[in-house]
C-alpha cells in the first residue's frame, strides 16, 4: 500500500532563485548567492518524501537591486514558469525575490495563475493559505520598510556631504579632473581654458548655437572619458545643449549646488562670480524672450518619421516669422544643435514635403484611408496615427535628392527623386511681385477659377468663402462671374502676351460677364482691345 501512494505522489520541480545587490565579491571561490543555494537545496532534500527535487538550473542575480523586476535571472524564471517547467520558487528569503510590495503581490498572483508554490527557507508560511499571505505581505512590509529608511539615510548623507562642499561622485565635469586618493576635485588646465573660452564666447556672441559652431570650427571636443572596461565616452563635438549646460554649472565659481542653494565648495574656482553672473542674466533674458514669441506646440504630421539621412537625425516641426507671413518648416535636430553648416539638408518647407510624402506613399500603398478624398475628411490628429501605422521611417538624402519611404510592413526602402530646391519656399513678398507683374485681368481670372474649385471641392457656398477670404461678397461675385466668359476670351486673357491686356480697366470687363452669347462677348472683347490699343 505505501509503495501505491508513493508511486502517485506527483514530482514538484523546484527552482532556487537567490540574489544580492551588491557585485563585491562576487569573484569570490564562495560566495553569498552559493550560501543562499546551498540552504535552500537543503530545504527541498528535507522534503524529498513529498516528492521535492531542485532543478540544475541556476537562477542566480548578483549585483541587482531588489527595488525593481529589471533582472535577467528573475526574467529567465518568469520565463521558464510560464513554460511549465517550474512547480515550485524556493528562496532562502522573501526579501531576495522583491523588496517593493507592489512587485511582490504581482509575483505572487502570476505563482498563482500558473500553479507554482512560493516557499521561502528562513521564513516558514504556505503560499496556499489566508494567514500564509498575510504573514509574508507583513514580511514583506518590513522589508520594503527597510529599503526606504536605507534611501532616506543614503540621501541625507549625500546632502550632507554636499553641503559641505564636497563631490559625492560621477563624472567630473570639463574642465576638472577627480583626484581618487583624496576624492576631490582637482582643475584640469588644459581643460579649464576651454571652458574660459566658452563663457567668454557667449558673453560675446549670446547665442547657445553660436558659441557651439565657434568651438566646432576651432576643433573643440566635450569632456572625454573611459569607464573601468575600456570603454569611452564623450571627446565629441559640441551642441547648444551641451553649451547651455557648463555656462549654467556653478560648479565653475568654487561652489556645490545643492536642493536650489549653493554652498562653497572644496574645488577651486574657474570662473569669476562676475562672470558666471552676467552669463545668467543673459540666459534669463533669452528665456524670457522665447516666452514672449510664444510657446506654441507644433505638430508636424511626419514628426518622428523625417529623417535627415546625412546627419542621421530626426527632423522636426517649427515655425518662423517674417512681418505678418509664417513659414512652417522640418527642421535637422543636428542643424539645430551645431549649425546649418554642419547639415547639408538644414530644413525644407513642410507644406511641400508633406504634400510630395503623400503623392509617393499613394503610389506605394493602397490603403484606402489616404486617398485624396478620404484623407481630407481626417483632422490633423486623426492623420498622425494613421501615416504611423503605415509609414515607418522617412530618410531624406539632400546630397542626392533623394526621398526613402520604408513601410511597417517591410523593410523595403522606396525611393523616390526629389530634389532639395523643390523644397524650399518662395519667399511671400517674392510671390506678390510675381503676381503683380501679371496683367489684373489675369490675376482676377485665376482668382475666379480657384473660387469655383473651392466652392466645388468643398461643397461651400460663396458666403462661405468670404468669410474665409475677407473679399467682400459683391466683388467675390463678380470675379467669379468671370468663369462665364467664352473660352476664346478667358485663353487670351491668361496666355496672351499682349500688352493691350495691361490697358483694358477692370470695371470694363463687366460688360463682357453681362452678355450671355459667346459671339456677342467677342465682339466687345475686340472693341476694348481696339480702344487699349488707341490709348497706346
Amino acid at each position: 500500500m505505501e509503495k501505491m501512494e508513493k508511486q502517485e505522489k506527483k514530482t514538484i520541480n523546484c527552482a532556487i532563485y537567490s540574489r544580492v545587490s551588491s557585485s563585491e565579491g562576487l569573484e569570490q571561490e564562495f560566495t553569498s548567492l552559493d550560501n543562499q543555494r546551498e540552504s535552500a537545496e537543503s530545504y527541498i532534500a528535507s522534503q524529498k518524501s513529498e516528492g521535492w527535487i531542485a532543478l540544475p538550473d541556476r537562477y542566480d542575480d548578483g549585483g541587482y537591486t531588489g527595488a525593481n523586476t529589471e533582472r535577467p535571472a528573475l526574467q529567465k524564471l518568469l520565463a521558464d514558469i510560464k513554460e511549465g517547467r517550474i512547480n515550485c520558487v524556493v528562496v532562502y528569503k522573501v526579501d531576495r525575490l522583491s523588496r517593493s510590495l507592489l512587485d511582490f503581490s504581482q509575483l505572487l498572483e502570476f505563482f498563482d495563475q500558473n500553479n507554482v508554490t512560493f516557499v521561502s527557507v528562513t521564513q516558514a508560511f504556505n503560499t496556499n493559505t489566508s494567514m500564509g499571505r498575510l504573514t509574508l505581505n507583513i514580511l514583506l512590509s518590513f522589508a520594503q520598510f527597510e529599503r526606504e529608511i536605507i534611501s532616506e539615510r543614503t540621501r541625507d548623507k549625500m546632502g550632507a556631504a554636499k553641503r559641505k562642499g564636497k563631490w559625492i561622485g560621477g563624472r567630473p565635469a570639463l574642465g576638472y579632473d577627480l583626484d581618487k586618493v583624496n576624492h576631490k576635485l582637482v582643475v584640469n588646465q588644459d581643460e579649464a581654458k576651454i571652458v574660459r573660452e566658452i563663457f567668454d564666447l557667449y558673453l560675446e556672441k549670446r547665442s547657445l548655437l553660436s558659441v557651439a559652431i565657434a568651438l566646432n570650427e576651432k576643433n573643440r571636443k566635450t569632456k572625454a572619458y573611459t569607464a573601468a572596461k575600456g570603454n569611452k565616452f564623450g571627446g565629441m563635438k559640441f551642441t547648444s545643449n551641451g553649451v547651455q549646460l557648463i555656462v549654467k554649472n556653478p560648479l565653475y565659481t568654487g561652489n556645490v549646488s545643492y536642493k536650489g542653494q549653493l554652498y562653497p565648495g572644496e574645488h577651486e574656482r574657474i570662473i569669476s562670480d562676475g562672470i558666471f553672473k552676467e552669463t545668467q542674466e543673459i540666459l534669463a533674458n533669452n528665456r524670457r524672450e522665447r516666452k514672449i514669441a510664444g510657446t506654441t506646440k507644433n505638430i508636424g504630421l511626419l514628426n518622428n518619421i523625417l529623417r535627415c539621412k546625412a546627419c542621421n537625425s530626426s527632423m522636426y516641426y517649427v515655425y518662423s516669422m517674417k512681418g505678418k507671413n509664417k513659414y512652417n518648416y522640418y527642421l535637422c535636430m543636428n542643424a539645430q544643435k551645431r549649425g546649418y553648416k554642419s547639415c547639408p539638408t538644414r530644413l525644407v518647407a513642410a507644406q511641400i514635403m508633406e504634400n510630395k510624402f503623400m503623392e509617393f506613399l499613394r503610389k506605394i500603398t493602397a490603403d484606402p484611408r489616404i486617398e485624396t478624398n478620404a484623407w481630407e475628411t481626417f483632422t490633423l490628429e486623426e492623420k498622425i496615427p494613421i501615416l504611423k501605422s503605415i509609414a515607418k521611417v522617412a530618410p531624406y538624402d539632400a546630397n542626392n535628392g533623394i526621398l526613402e519611404i520604408v513601410l511597417h510592413k517591410c523593410d523595403t526602402s522606396h525611393k523616390f527623386a526629389l530634389k532639395l530646391a523643390e523644397l524650399k519656399h518662395i519667399p511671400h513678398n517674392r510671390i506678390q511681385i510675381e503676381i503683380g507683374k501679371e496683367p489684373l485681368l489675369r490675376q482676377d481670372l485665376i482668382l475666379a477659377h480657384q473660387i469655383c474649385d473651392v466652392s466645388k471641392e468643398k461643397g461651400c457656398s460663396l458666403r462661405q468663402i468670404t468669410q474665409w477670404t475677407g473679399i467682400p461678397l459683391p466683388r467675390l461675385c463678380q470675379i467669379a462671374n468671370m468663369t462665364g466668359i467664352s473660352p476664346r476670351i478667358q485663353e487670351e486673357i491668361l496666355f496672351s502676351q499682349d500688352k493691350r491686356l495691361y490697358r483694358i480697366p477692370e470695371y470694363k470687363i463687366r460688360d463682357v460677364i453681362s452678355e450671355i452669347e459667346w459671339e456677342k462677348q467677342e465682339q466687345i472683347w475686340n472693341t476694348l482691345l481696339k480702344s487699349a490699343e488707341s490709348e497706346a
